[in-house]
Protein backbone atom coordinates (compact mmCIF):
# COMPACT_ATOMS: atom_id res chain seq x y z
CA UNK A 1 0.00 0.00 0.00
CA UNK A 2 1.45 3.28 -1.07
CA UNK A 3 0.95 6.46 0.85
CA UNK A 4 0.67 9.89 -0.73
CA UNK A 5 2.37 12.80 0.95
CA UNK A 6 0.41 16.05 0.72
CA UNK A 7 2.31 19.21 1.50
CA UNK A 8 0.48 21.50 3.84
CA UNK A 9 -0.25 24.97 2.40
CA UNK A 10 2.03 27.72 3.58
CA UNK A 11 0.38 30.36 5.71
CA UNK A 12 -0.42 33.62 3.97
CA UNK A 13 1.93 36.48 4.64
CA UNK A 14 0.48 38.98 7.07
CA UNK A 15 -0.58 42.32 5.51
CA UNK A 16 2.04 45.01 5.50
CA UNK A 17 1.24 47.61 8.11
CA UNK A 18 0.66 51.12 6.78
CA UNK A 19 3.56 53.52 6.70
CA UNK A 20 3.12 55.60 9.81
CA UNK A 21 6.42 57.42 9.67
CA UNK A 22 5.89 61.13 10.38
CA UNK A 23 6.01 63.43 7.36
CA UNK A 24 5.53 60.71 4.77
CA UNK A 25 2.13 61.90 3.36
CA UNK A 26 3.40 65.48 3.26
CA UNK A 27 6.51 64.38 1.33
CA UNK A 28 4.34 62.49 -1.15
CA UNK A 29 2.13 65.53 -1.72
CA UNK A 30 5.20 67.72 -2.15
CA UNK A 31 6.57 65.30 -4.75
CA UNK A 32 3.23 65.36 -6.61
CA UNK A 33 3.19 69.15 -6.68
CA UNK A 34 6.82 69.28 -7.82
CA UNK A 35 6.11 66.83 -10.65
CA UNK A 36 3.06 68.81 -11.79
CA UNK A 37 5.02 72.06 -11.62
CA UNK A 38 7.86 70.65 -13.74
CA UNK A 39 5.42 69.49 -16.42
CA UNK A 40 3.47 72.78 -16.49
CA UNK A 41 6.47 75.12 -16.22
CA UNK A 42 7.07 75.45 -20.01
CA UNK A 43 3.39 76.25 -20.61
CA UNK A 44 3.38 78.73 -17.72
CA UNK A 45 6.45 80.49 -19.11
CA UNK A 46 4.90 80.80 -22.55
CA UNK A 47 1.60 81.97 -21.10
CA UNK A 48 3.34 84.55 -18.95
CA UNK A 49 5.51 85.87 -21.79
CA UNK A 50 2.87 85.91 -24.54
CA UNK A 51 -0.34 86.66 -22.58
CA UNK A 52 0.18 88.05 -19.09
CA UNK A 53 3.13 90.31 -19.87
CA UNK A 54 1.40 92.12 -22.80
CA UNK A 55 -1.78 92.55 -20.76
CA UNK A 56 0.10 94.02 -17.81
CA UNK A 57 2.13 96.28 -20.07
CA UNK A 58 -1.01 97.51 -21.83
CA UNK A 59 -2.57 98.21 -18.43
CA UNK A 60 0.53 100.17 -17.44
CA UNK A 61 0.64 102.18 -20.69
CA UNK A 62 -3.08 102.98 -20.45
CA UNK A 63 -2.29 105.16 -17.42
CA UNK A 64 -0.16 107.52 -19.54
CA UNK A 65 -0.72 109.99 -22.31
CA UNK A 66 1.88 108.39 -24.55
CA UNK A 67 2.47 108.63 -28.28
CA UNK A 68 4.60 105.52 -28.60
CA UNK A 69 8.03 107.18 -28.73
CA UNK A 70 10.43 107.04 -25.83
CA UNK A 71 9.31 105.96 -22.39
CA UNK A 72 5.84 106.73 -20.99
CA UNK A 73 6.19 109.81 -18.80
CA UNK A 74 2.96 111.86 -18.91
CA UNK A 75 1.00 110.07 -16.20
CA UNK A 76 -2.75 110.75 -16.42
CA UNK A 77 -4.13 108.01 -14.19
CA UNK A 78 -7.61 106.90 -15.19
CA UNK A 79 -8.23 109.80 -17.59
CA UNK A 80 -8.05 107.50 -20.61
CA UNK A 81 -10.78 105.31 -19.13
CA UNK A 82 -12.90 108.33 -18.29
CA UNK A 83 -12.50 109.48 -21.87
CA UNK A 84 -13.42 106.00 -23.03
CA UNK A 85 -16.84 105.87 -21.39
CA UNK A 86 -17.71 109.30 -22.78
CA UNK A 87 -16.44 108.69 -26.30
CA UNK A 88 -19.43 108.40 -28.71
CA UNK A 89 -17.32 106.37 -31.15
CA UNK A 90 -16.45 103.75 -28.52
CA UNK A 91 -20.05 103.64 -27.26
CA UNK A 92 -21.10 103.11 -30.87
CA UNK A 93 -18.56 100.30 -31.10
CA UNK A 94 -20.24 98.61 -28.15
CA UNK A 95 -23.64 98.89 -29.82
CA UNK A 96 -22.37 97.61 -33.16
CA UNK A 97 -20.56 94.77 -31.42
CA UNK A 98 -23.80 93.80 -29.67
CA UNK A 99 -25.64 93.83 -33.01
CA UNK A 100 -22.98 91.60 -34.59
CA UNK A 101 -23.24 89.20 -31.65
CA UNK A 102 -27.03 89.04 -31.99
CA UNK A 103 -26.83 88.57 -35.75
CA UNK A 104 -24.27 85.81 -35.34
CA UNK A 105 -26.14 83.90 -32.65
CA UNK A 106 -29.64 84.36 -34.06
CA UNK A 107 -28.95 84.10 -37.80
CA UNK A 108 -25.54 82.67 -38.62
CA UNK A 109 -25.54 79.77 -36.16
CA UNK A 110 -29.09 78.54 -36.92
CA UNK A 111 -28.25 78.66 -40.62
CA UNK A 112 -25.07 76.64 -39.99
CA UNK A 113 -27.04 74.15 -37.89
CA UNK A 114 -29.65 73.72 -40.60
CA UNK A 115 -27.01 73.10 -43.24
CA UNK A 116 -25.26 70.61 -40.95
CA UNK A 117 -28.47 68.65 -40.40
CA UNK A 118 -29.14 68.66 -44.14
CA UNK A 119 -25.62 67.50 -45.05
CA UNK A 120 -25.70 64.83 -42.35
CA UNK A 121 -28.28 62.96 -44.41
CA UNK A 122 -27.50 60.59 -47.24
CA UNK A 123 -27.35 63.02 -50.15
CA UNK A 124 -25.60 62.56 -53.46
CA UNK A 125 -22.44 64.66 -53.47
CA UNK A 126 -22.68 65.69 -49.82
CA UNK A 127 -18.88 65.42 -49.42
CA UNK A 128 -18.48 68.00 -52.19
CA UNK A 129 -21.02 70.29 -50.53
CA UNK A 130 -19.16 70.04 -47.24
CA UNK A 131 -15.91 71.05 -48.90
CA UNK A 132 -17.54 73.94 -50.74
CA UNK A 133 -19.22 75.32 -47.62
CA UNK A 134 -16.08 74.97 -45.51
CA UNK A 135 -13.74 76.43 -48.15
CA UNK A 136 -14.51 80.13 -47.33
CA UNK A 137 -13.26 79.61 -43.79
CA UNK A 138 -9.90 78.48 -45.14
CA UNK A 139 -9.44 81.75 -47.02
CA UNK A 140 -7.71 84.51 -45.12
CA UNK A 141 -9.69 87.54 -44.03
CA UNK A 142 -7.60 89.74 -46.31
CA UNK A 143 -8.47 87.69 -49.40
CA UNK A 144 -12.13 87.62 -48.37
CA UNK A 145 -12.18 91.38 -47.82
CA UNK A 146 -10.59 92.17 -51.18
CA UNK A 147 -12.92 89.73 -52.96
CA UNK A 148 -16.11 91.24 -51.53
CA UNK A 149 -14.84 94.77 -51.98
CA UNK A 150 -14.88 94.04 -55.70
CA UNK A 151 -18.18 92.14 -55.59
CA UNK A 152 -19.98 94.98 -53.78
CA UNK A 153 -18.30 97.83 -55.62
CA UNK A 154 -20.97 100.48 -56.34
CA UNK A 155 -22.43 100.35 -59.90
CA UNK A 156 -19.56 98.26 -61.27
CA UNK A 157 -19.54 95.31 -58.87
CA UNK A 158 -20.72 91.79 -59.55
CA UNK A 159 -23.62 92.14 -57.10
CA UNK A 160 -25.13 95.12 -58.93
CA UNK A 161 -24.64 93.46 -62.33
CA UNK A 162 -26.35 90.25 -61.19
CA UNK A 163 -29.27 92.16 -59.72
CA UNK A 164 -29.54 94.27 -62.86
CA UNK A 165 -29.57 91.19 -65.10
CA UNK A 166 -32.67 89.84 -63.35
CA UNK A 167 -34.47 93.17 -63.24
CA UNK A 168 -33.76 93.98 -59.59
CA UNK A 169 -31.76 97.14 -60.12
CA UNK A 170 -33.52 98.82 -57.22
CA UNK A 171 -31.98 96.38 -54.73
CA UNK A 172 -28.48 97.45 -55.65
CA UNK A 173 -26.79 100.38 -54.00
CA UNK A 174 -23.69 101.70 -52.40
CA UNK A 175 -23.35 98.64 -50.16
CA UNK A 176 -20.24 99.33 -48.02
CA UNK A 177 -20.34 103.04 -48.84
CA UNK A 178 -23.84 103.57 -47.41
CA UNK A 179 -24.28 104.19 -43.70
CA UNK A 180 -27.57 102.28 -43.50
CA UNK A 181 -26.42 99.22 -45.47
CA UNK A 182 -22.80 98.80 -44.48
CA UNK A 183 -23.45 96.75 -41.33
CA UNK A 184 -25.94 94.28 -42.91
CA UNK A 185 -23.61 93.89 -45.90
CA UNK A 186 -20.66 93.31 -43.58
CA UNK A 187 -22.63 90.70 -41.68
CA UNK A 188 -23.46 88.97 -44.97
CA UNK A 189 -19.74 88.68 -45.66
CA UNK A 190 -19.11 87.43 -42.13
CA UNK A 191 -21.77 84.74 -42.54
CA UNK A 192 -20.26 83.58 -45.84
CA UNK A 193 -16.82 83.48 -44.23
CA UNK A 194 -17.52 81.80 -40.90
CA UNK A 195 -20.68 79.72 -41.13
CA UNK A 196 -18.75 76.78 -42.63
CA UNK A 197 -16.64 76.49 -39.49
CA UNK A 198 -19.70 76.22 -37.25
CA UNK A 199 -21.34 73.86 -39.74
CA UNK A 200 -18.38 71.48 -39.42
CA UNK A 201 -18.62 71.70 -35.62
CA UNK A 202 -22.27 70.70 -35.78
CA UNK A 203 -21.52 67.92 -38.26
CA UNK A 204 -18.93 66.52 -35.87
CA UNK A 205 -21.46 66.67 -33.06
CA UNK A 206 -24.12 64.97 -35.18
CA UNK A 207 -21.79 62.01 -35.72
CA UNK A 208 -22.05 61.29 -32.02
CA UNK A 209 -25.86 61.08 -31.99
CA UNK A 210 -26.76 57.34 -31.96
CA UNK A 211 -28.81 56.34 -34.99
CA UNK A 212 -30.66 53.78 -32.82
CA UNK A 213 -32.41 56.60 -30.94
CA UNK A 214 -33.79 58.09 -34.15
CA UNK A 215 -34.83 54.66 -35.38
CA UNK A 216 -36.64 53.87 -32.13
CA UNK A 217 -38.39 57.25 -32.17
CA UNK A 218 -39.42 56.77 -35.80
CA UNK A 219 -40.91 53.36 -34.98
CA UNK A 220 -42.83 54.96 -32.11
CA UNK A 221 -44.36 57.41 -34.58
CA UNK A 222 -42.30 60.54 -33.87
CA UNK A 223 -42.22 63.08 -36.68
CA UNK A 224 -38.91 64.41 -38.08
CA UNK A 225 -39.37 67.65 -36.15
CA UNK A 226 -40.06 65.76 -32.93
CA UNK A 227 -36.95 63.64 -33.42
CA UNK A 228 -34.89 66.76 -34.03
CA UNK A 229 -36.44 68.60 -31.10
CA UNK A 230 -36.23 65.85 -28.48
CA UNK A 231 -33.19 63.83 -29.62
CA UNK A 232 -30.83 65.79 -31.85
CA UNK A 233 -30.91 69.16 -30.10
CA UNK A 234 -30.37 67.86 -26.52
CA UNK A 235 -27.48 65.61 -27.58
CA UNK A 236 -26.01 68.42 -29.67
CA UNK A 237 -26.22 70.84 -26.74
CA UNK A 238 -22.49 70.83 -25.76
CA UNK A 239 -21.45 71.51 -29.35
CA UNK A 240 -23.97 74.33 -29.71
CA UNK A 241 -22.79 75.95 -26.49
CA UNK A 242 -19.16 75.88 -27.62
CA UNK A 243 -20.17 77.28 -31.01
CA UNK A 244 -22.05 80.16 -29.38
CA UNK A 245 -19.05 80.93 -27.17
CA UNK A 246 -16.63 81.05 -30.12
CA UNK A 247 -19.05 83.14 -32.18
CA UNK A 248 -19.51 85.76 -29.45
CA UNK A 249 -15.79 86.07 -28.71
CA UNK A 250 -15.06 86.33 -32.45
CA UNK A 251 -17.64 89.10 -32.89
CA UNK A 252 -16.21 91.07 -29.95
CA UNK A 253 -12.67 90.89 -31.35
CA UNK A 254 -13.52 91.32 -35.04
CA UNK A 255 -10.89 93.41 -36.81
CA UNK A 256 -9.12 92.24 -39.96
CA UNK A 257 -12.18 91.67 -42.15
CA UNK A 258 -13.63 95.06 -41.24
CA UNK A 259 -10.33 96.83 -41.73
CA UNK A 260 -9.76 95.41 -45.20
CA UNK A 261 -13.30 96.09 -46.40
CA UNK A 262 -14.32 99.43 -44.85
CA UNK A 263 -11.63 100.55 -42.36
CA UNK A 264 -14.55 101.37 -40.07
CA UNK A 265 -16.33 103.71 -42.47
CA UNK A 266 -18.39 105.38 -43.60
CA UNK A 267 -18.34 107.78 -40.65
CA UNK A 268 -17.61 105.01 -38.08
CA UNK A 269 -20.78 103.07 -39.01
CA UNK A 270 -18.90 99.76 -39.39
CA UNK A 271 -16.23 100.39 -36.78
CA UNK A 272 -15.57 97.83 -34.06
CA UNK A 273 -13.59 98.15 -30.84
CA UNK A 274 -10.55 96.53 -32.43
CA UNK A 275 -10.69 98.91 -35.40
CA UNK A 276 -11.00 101.92 -33.09
CA UNK A 277 -8.03 100.66 -31.09
CA UNK A 278 -5.96 100.34 -34.26
CA UNK A 279 -7.00 103.79 -35.46
CA UNK A 280 -5.90 105.50 -32.25
CA UNK A 281 -2.82 103.38 -31.74
CA UNK A 282 -1.25 103.23 -35.22
CA UNK A 283 -2.88 106.10 -37.08
CA UNK A 284 -3.12 108.84 -34.46
CA UNK A 285 -0.28 107.58 -32.23
CA UNK A 286 -2.35 107.77 -29.05
CA UNK A 287 -0.96 104.57 -27.58
CA UNK A 288 -2.23 105.25 -24.06
CA UNK A 289 -5.84 105.62 -25.19
CA UNK A 290 -5.54 102.65 -27.54
CA UNK A 291 -4.22 100.57 -24.63
CA UNK A 292 -7.25 101.58 -22.57
CA UNK A 293 -9.49 100.30 -25.40
CA UNK A 294 -7.55 97.03 -25.47
CA UNK A 295 -7.99 96.60 -21.71
CA UNK A 296 -11.73 97.28 -22.12
CA UNK A 297 -11.93 94.61 -24.83
CA UNK A 298 -10.05 92.18 -22.60
CA UNK A 299 -12.33 92.81 -19.63
CA UNK A 300 -15.49 92.44 -21.73
CA UNK A 301 -14.25 89.15 -23.16
CA UNK A 302 -13.07 87.92 -19.74
CA UNK A 303 -16.32 88.77 -17.96
CA UNK A 304 -18.37 87.13 -20.69
CA UNK A 305 -16.16 84.03 -20.64
CA UNK A 306 -16.39 83.67 -16.86
CA UNK A 307 -20.14 84.17 -16.75
CA UNK A 308 -20.70 81.86 -19.70
CA UNK A 309 -18.49 79.16 -18.25
CA UNK A 310 -20.14 79.50 -14.86
CA UNK A 311 -23.74 79.47 -16.06
CA UNK A 312 -23.68 77.56 -19.37
CA UNK A 313 -20.56 75.44 -19.76
CA UNK A 314 -20.32 74.31 -16.16
CA UNK A 315 -22.26 71.08 -16.62
CA UNK A 316 -20.28 70.26 -19.76
CA UNK A 317 -16.96 70.51 -17.89
CA UNK A 318 -18.06 68.65 -14.76
CA UNK A 319 -16.12 65.43 -14.49
CA UNK A 320 -13.49 66.62 -16.96
CA UNK A 321 -11.22 68.03 -14.24
CA UNK A 322 -8.89 65.83 -12.24
CA UNK A 323 -7.26 66.29 -8.90
CA UNK A 324 -3.76 65.44 -7.75
CA UNK A 325 -5.03 63.21 -4.96
CA UNK A 326 -5.08 59.84 -6.67
CA UNK A 327 -5.70 56.57 -4.92
CA UNK A 328 -2.52 54.53 -4.49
Amino acid sequence: MTSTYVKAPEPAAPPRPPDTRPGRPMARRAADWLTAFCFTLPALLLFGALVLAPILYALYVSLFNWGGFGSPSDYVGLDNYSRLIHDPVFLGDLWRGLLLVLFSVCVQLPFALGMAVLLNRKLRGRALYRVLFFAPYVLSEVVTGVLFSMIFAPDDGLADKVLGSVGLDGLGGLWFADQDHVLPTLFLVMTWKYFGFHMMLYLAGLQGVPAELHEAARIDGASPWQRFRHITLPLLGPTIRISVFLSVIGAIQLFDLVWVVTQGGPDHHSETMAVTMFQFGFKRYQIGYASAISIAMFLISLVFALIYQRSVLRRDTQGALTTMRASR
